[in-house]
């Protein structure tokens, strides 16, 4: 009897690297292509939503309309992502920025309460804590330790941070 062949272990990418041209080029042409050269299927919420239906608001013209399309999309994208969270064994967050992201920490939140690895990239050198004695926000900092995670200042160094998600697998 031939055994079940274990799936990739997924990991949902949070960041804000999706927002500017520079950050895009990135992401998608180092940043999710390493993550995915690991072994791991990358969740990425970059590309979840039809991209036809956020073009579509786009185009609306400035006003009520455009904002209720807005809401109802934003809703659909949220709940979209809430559903890859629940998905994937694992989270890789993008820290950068002087804050870290809302968004980006929101969705760490909402990951460590349904108990999934959190590893951070931080490849910004700027000063971004709360005090010296941490590298991000001390909340989102703790979430990702508690976690069983880590921070990584080159995302080269994914890798062994990223090693526990290949034991906890399921098909």
């Amino acid at each position: 009897m031939l055994g079940r062949m274990p799936t990739a272990a997924k990991i949902y990418m949070a960041g804000p690297l999706g927002f500017s041209e520079a950050g895009r080029h990135f992401y998608n042409s180092v940043f999710v292509p390493f993550v995915a050269g690991l072994g791991y299927e990358v969740l990425d919420p970059w590309t979840l939503t039809d991209p036809h239906k956020i073009e579509a608001v786009q185009r609306l013209p400035y006003g009520s309309e455009r904002r209720e399309a807005w809401r109802k999309l934003n809703r659909e994208m949220g709940a979209t992502n809430r559903a890859a969270i629940d998905a994937a064994h694992g989270v890789v967050a993008i820290l950068d920025g002087t804050d870290v992201d809302s968004g980006t920490a929101a969705e760490i939140g909402y990951a460590f309460a349904r108990g999934k690895l959190i590893v951070g990239y931080r490849g910004d050198f700027r000063l971004s804590a709360d005090n010296e004695g941490s590298t991000v926000n001390l909340q989102v900092e703790f979430f990702i330790h508690e976690s069983g995670g880590a921070i990584v200042s080159r995302y080269e160094d994914l890798e062994p941070c990223l090693r526990p998600l290949r034991a906890t697998r399921r098909p």
